[in-house]
C-alpha cells in the first residue's frame, strides 16, 4: 500500500511540475522544472509497477492471499476460489508474473517444492473440500493418471475432493502444490513396503476401492483334507477392506500405512533348531602303556542357542529321561500366507503357539513308545525278503534305528504341520546324549576293534617296509645279479650245446654201428676188423706223416703175394713197416 501512496505522490508532483505555467524565472529555469516533473512522473510510474508483478523462483512456488475483494469467504471453506477473499487456490510457476497491484491486493508468499526422496512416499492431507461421507475415514485412492489433476487446487475444490486424509500419496519427485490446501508429510513413518525375495506381503485392509464386490470366503489351510482342526480364517479380494486373498509379491509398493498394514511372511525354507538345556555325561575311555583300557567321566554343559526355537526334547525309554535334539525344516507356501497371517498373525506365532509343542509331544510320544524294524538275521544283517516287527523302544533304538524314528515323527508332524499352514520338509533327529553306563560296554568293544585295526594295519606297514627293504637290497646288488644271471645263462647254454653234441654222436655211433653190421654180414667179421684197423692207421699216418717217410723207404725191400683182394698183402706191407718204425734201433 505505501508504494502505490509514494508512486502516486511522485506522479502528482511532477505533473503539476510538468503542467506549471513558465514564470518571469526564465526559459532554462522552466526547462529544468518541467524535467523534474516528468522525473518524479516516471518514478511514480516505477512504484506503481512495482506493484503489480512477482517472480518466483525455479524452486518455489508462489502463494496468493487476497486481501481486498468483494465476495467473502463462504463458511467452513478454508481456500478461496477466484474473486473470493482469502488463501487462493490458484498457485504461481516460476518466472514473471504481471498483476495488477497484486502486491496491494494480495499478500504474497513463497513456499518451497514438496520433495519425496526415493523410497518414500508423501502422506497427503487435504485441510478444505467436500465432507468425508459417513463411514469413510479416508479419501480414496485416485488412479495413478489422475494424480495431477487432483494436485490443482481449484479443480480439487470444485470436483468433489474430500477434505482430510487422502489414501492416495505422492510417490518419489517434486511437486508444485497449493501448500494451503495440502499438507504433506515423508517421514520414516511413510517409507515405501519393501518384500523382499523369498517373502509375501499379507494385506489387511482398512479400505475399500469404490465399484470392487468384496465377497468374503472361508479359507481352510489343510487343502486336500476334510480340514478338521486346521486353521481357517474368512478372506476377501484385492481392494476390499480386510485380509486380501491375494498376498504381495517380492518388490516395492507405495502403500499407504494408514490404510495399509503389510505383514511379511519368509516363504523359503527355515530351520527350527531344538537344541540344549541338559547337562550332557561323558566317558572317555584311553589306552596306557601295558595296553589296558582306561575310563575318565566328564560332563558339559549343554546352553540353549539363542536361535534355536527350543530347548532338547527329553524322552522317556525304558526308565531313562534321554534329551534328543532335533532339527525341523518348514516352509510357508505362499498361498497359505493368508491363512497363517489371519489366524494367527505370522510364522513366529505358528511356531510358538501351535508346532513347538505338537513336536515336542509327538516326538515324546513315538520316541517312547513303540517302534517298528526289520527283521535281522543272528548274524545282524536284514532278513531276505523284508520282515518287520513291531516292539517297545529301546535306547539304543535312538542311534540304530534312528531313521525309522525319523520317518514316523515327520509323517505325523506334517498333518499338524498342513493343518497351520505349514509344509514340514524334513525331520532328523541329532545325537542323542545316551547316559554312558548303556554305552560303556560298546565303546569299550569298538576301542578294542580300533587296537585289533591299529595293531593289522601296523603289521601290513611292516610287511610293506620289509618289501622296500629287499626292493632296496636287490637294487644295490643288480649288477652283480646280472652277471651272475649272464654266467647261468651261459652255462644252460653250454649244458644244451654238450646235450646236443652227445645227441649227435649217440646218432652217428648207431648208425655207425648199422654200417658196420651191415659191413660184417657182407665181407665177414674178419674183414671188418682188419678194415677198422687199417682205418685207424691210415688215420695215425694221417696225423704223423714221419711214419708215411719211413714207410717209404720200407716198401721196396718187402714183397708180399697172395691171392684173394690183396689186402693181406697191403696189411703185411704196412704191419712190417709199422713194426720197423716203432722197433728201436
Amino acid at each position: 500500500m505505501s508504494w502505490i501512496l509514494i508512486g502516486l505522490v511522485a506522479i502528482a508532483a511532477g505533473l503539476m511540475l510538468v503542467l506549471r505555467p513558465p514564470g518571469s524565472a526564465g526559459f532554462l529555469r522552466t526547462l529544468g522544472t518541467r524535467a523534474a516533473g516528468a522525473g518524479l512522473v516516471a518514478a511514480g510510474l516505477l512504484f506503481l509497477a512495482n506493484t503489480s508483478f512477482v517472480f518466483v523462483a525455479a524452486d518455489q512456488v508462489g502463494h496468493l492471499k487476497r486481501i481486498y475483494a468483494f465476495e467473502e469467504l463462504p463458511p467452513g471453506r478454508v481456500v478461496a476460489l477466484a474473486g473470493q477473499k482469502g488463501p487462493q487456490a490458484t498457485v504461481l510457476g516460476p518466472g514473471f508474473h504481471l498483476i495488477p497491484f497484486v502486491r496491494v491486493l494480495y499478500d504474497y508468499e513463497e513456499h518451497p517444492l514438496v520433495m519425496v526422496p526415493e523410497g518414500y512416499y508423501g502422506q497427503i492431507t487435504a485441510v478444505d473440500g467436500a465432507a468425508m461421507p459417513a463411514g469413510m475415514f479416508m479419501a480414496p485412492a485416485i488412479p495413478d493418471d489422475q494424480v495431477d489433476g487432483m494436485l490443482d487446487a481449484t479443480r480439487f475444490l470444485t470436483d468433489g475432493g474430500f477434505r482430510g486424509p487422502q489414501e492416495t500419496v505422492l510417490k518419489p519427485g517434486s511437486y508444485r502444490l497449493n501448500r494451503y490446501l495440502f499438507d504433506v508429510t515423508v517421514s520414516d513413518a511413510t517409507a515405501a513396503t519393501v518384500v523382499p525375495t523369498g517373502h509375501v506381503g499379507v494385506v489387511k485392509s482398512n479400505v475399500s476401492v469404490p465399484g470392487v464386490s468384496c465377497r468374503e470366503e472361508v479359507v481352510t489351510a489343510a487343502e486336500g483334507s476334510d480340514g478338521a482342526d486346521s486353521l481357517s480364517v474368512p478372506l476377501v479380494p484385492r481392494g476390499c477392506v480386510g485380509i486380501w486373498k491375494e498376498p504381495l509379491l517380492p518388490g516395492a509398493y507405495y502403500l499407504n500405512r494408514a490404510a495399509y498394514e503389510v505383514e511379511l511372511v519368509e516363504t523359503r525354507v527355515q530351520t527350527w533348531e531344538f537344541k540344549g538345556g541338559f547337562t550332557k555325561r561323558i566317558v572317555d575311555l584311553s589306552v596306557d602303556q601295558q595296553g589296558q583300557l582306561r575310563q575318565e567321566q566328564r560332563t558339559s554343559e549343554e546352553r540353549v542357542p539363542e536361535d534355536a526355537a527350543d530347548r532338547a526334547v527329553f524322552v522317556k525309554v525304558e526308565g531313562w529321561d534321554i534329551p534328543v535334539e532335533l532339527r525341523v525344516l518348514v516352509q510357508v507356501d505362499p498361498a497359505d500366507a493368508p491363512v497363517v497371517v489371519g489366524s494367527v498373525g505370522g510364522l513366529k506365532e505358528v511356531e510358538d503357539r501351535i508346532l513347538v509343542p505338537a513336536i515336542r509331544s509327538i516326538v515324546r510320544n513315538v520316541a517312547g513308545s513303540v517302534i517298528r524294524v526289520p527283521v535281522r538275521e543272528a548274524d545282524g544283517t536284514i532278513a531276505t525278503p523284508a520282515r518287520f516287527e513291531t516292539r517297545p523302544t529301546r535306547v539304543l533304538d535312538l542311534i540304530e534305528n534312528r531313521e525309522a524314528l525319523e520317518q514316523t515323527i515327520e509323517t505325523i508332524i506334517k498333518v499338524e504341520g498342513r493343518k497351520a499352514g505349514v509344509d514340514v520338509r524334513e525331520i532328523r533327529l541329532g545325537e542323542p546324549a545316551i547316559p554312558p553306563e548303556i554305552l560303556i560296554a560298546r565303546l569299550r568293544q569298538q576301542l578294542a576293534d580300533q587296537l585289533s585295526q591299529a595293531y593289522t594295519r601296523e603289521t601290513a606297514a611292516q610287511n610293506e617296509r620289509i618289501k622296500t627293504e629287499q626292493a632296496r637290497a636287490t637294487a644295490d646288488e643288480q649288477p652283480r645279479l646280472v652277471t651272475s644271471q649272464i654266467a647261468v645263462q651261459v652255462a644252460q647254454q653250454r649244458e644244451q650245446e654238450r646235450e646236443a653234441l652227445g645227441r649227435a654222436e649217440r646218432k652217428f655211433l648207431e648208425e655207425l654201428a648199422k654200417g658196420q653190421s651191415a659191413q660184417a654180414t657182407v665181407l665177414g667179421q674178419d674183414r671188418v676188423a682188419m678194415l677198422q684197423a687199417l682205418e685207424k692207421v691210415l688215420a695215425t699216418l694221417e696225423n704223423r706223416p714221419d711214419i708215411i717217410q719211413l714207410v717209404g723207404r720200407l716198401v721196396p725191400q718187402t714183397l708180399v703175394t697172395g691171392g684173394g683182394t690183396g689186402m693181406e698183402g697191403a696189411a703185411a706191407v704196412i704191419g712190417q713197416a709199422v713194426q720197423q718204425a716203432i722197433r728201436p734201433e
